[in-house]
């Protein structure tokens, strides 16, 4: 929750937020990109499809590829960061996305397209693992700003991804992805310039250390919990493409008005429904409100999926940012040892449902895959409410009585 005083949490003022060092808004612009990257090839999907001969299924290994290596990646961020600092890891992963983004716009068949994807997804999580810990660290405001900042750059890169993949793939499905590398490379220029190393932590982080921080109660249950939230959340971004069957302008202006509302609930509406009515029955009643709108996608005609699908940025921008705090706050272990250890576990459902979503079509009917996603949904509440106990800790400083949220991480 954001309630309390505690010293790190102030000043995540607008004023605060505005007024950070060159560094911050290198990483912060970068990490925009990153984000886009996630949704860039949603509006073009079918396209995808159409031009290397595949089929949904296929198609959908581009999400699976990414964030299966995305998910073990977690496992290795800590152990690079700590032996060789935080801005030689950002470069490293920043590297690593302009090589195989500019290889998969080279792709030939969908099978070298989904192998480049899994490169993509190794730079991917280097540089956004990395990227929080060191806006954190040199951000102006506190950790509270540096947070709101990081949501920000998230939200915004969630709602161009696919604007700027429908305005590139409607020329080339290949555009998108040679822009990606384009865009990445100033980054990459960008951070080198205006960064400057951070202080390596003085323990190094070993590769079994996430694993162990999932020992911890309150850690273990926002994980099991977002593991099921991210299956429903990326049956909304990998498989209703198909399902909508619209042009990339089209499917982008619907995922743009999505990432929007992402932004919006994750940065404006969530600190305000914290505060009022605390983290955790944000969560939950924010899971259920989820579950209800992938039924209603499921079953609706082709205007009611529309509004649903727009709908859902709602949910999943409240969720986001809930699930990013209780990550960085329910564990005693370091911030980046926790987040990594949440997100091994989180990202295996995001790899999951882009792949099982469209086998689960072929093995029904287009209403099943949005009824098991709203069951994975529900399961994430029930999580919550069930482990609500360890998912909370007494602020250290702060009002006598009050308890604070261990609030989770969004991508």
């Amino acid at each position: 929750m954001r309630q309390g005083t505690d010293p790190l949490d102030q000043g995540a003022g607008t004023g605060g937020l505005l007024r950070q060092p060159k560094a911050v808004w290198a990483t912060a612009g970068a990490s925009v990109v990153a984000f886009m990257g996630i949704g860039l090839v949603d509006p073009i999907l079918p396209s995808i499809a159409k031009g290397l001969d595949a089929t949904p299924s296929q198609v959908s290994l581009l999400f699976t590829s990414y964030f299966l290596i995305t998910a073990v990646a977690m496992l290795v961020t800590g152990f690079v960061s700590s032996r060789i600092g935080g801005k030689k890891t950002l470069l490293v992963g920043l590297a690593l996305v302009v090589v195989f983004a500019a290889l998969a716009g080279t792709s030939n068949s969908v099978g070298e397209l989904v192998g480049f994807r899994a490169g993509w997804g190794l730079g991917n999580a280097l540089f956004v693992s990395t990227a929080l810990a060191v806006i954190v660290g040199a951000a102006a405001g506190g950790s509270a700003a540096a947070i709101l900042l990081y949501e920000s750059a998230l939200g915004l890169g969630m709602a161009c991804g696919p604007l700027v993949g429908a305005v590139l793939g409607d020329m080339k499905w290949r555009y998108p992805f040679f822009g990606t590398a384009a865009l990445m490379a100033i980054g990459f220029l960008a951070i080198t310039v205006f960064l400057k190393e951070q202080p390596r932590p003085a323990r190094k982080t070993s590769l079994l250390d996430p694993v162990k921080a999932l020992g911890h109660g309150g850690l273990a249950s926002a994980a099991a919990s977002a593991f099921f939230y991210n299956y429903a959340f990326f049956t909304v971004l990998a498989f209703t493409p198909f399902v909508l069957n619209m042009s990339p302008y089209k499917s982008g202006g619907v995922f743009f008005a999505w990432g929007v509302l992402l932004a919006v609930f994750s940065v404006l509406v969530a600190p305000r429904l914290q505060e009022r009515f605390g983290s955790l029955k944000v969560l939950g009643g924010s899971l259920v409100l989820l579950a209800a709108d992938l039924v209603v996608l499921g079953y609706g005609n082709h205007a009611t999926a529309v509004a649903a699908t727009i709908a859902s940025g709602a949910f999943i921008g409240l969720n986001n940012t809930v699930y990013t705090e209780l990550a960085l706050g329910v564990s005693d272990a370091p911030r980046p040892v926790a987040s990594a250890g949440y997100n091994f576990v989180r990202w295996f459902a995001a790899a999951a449902a882009p792949y099982l979503a469209p086998k689960i079509e072929e093995w029904s009917d287009l209403h099943v895959p949005f009824v098991v996603a709203a069951v994975a949904a529900v399961a994430g509440a029930v999580i919550v409410w069930v482990r609500r106990g360890v998912l909370v800790r007494e602020v250290v400083h702060g009002a006598p009585g009050r308890v604070r949220s261990a609030s989770p991480s969004g991508v």
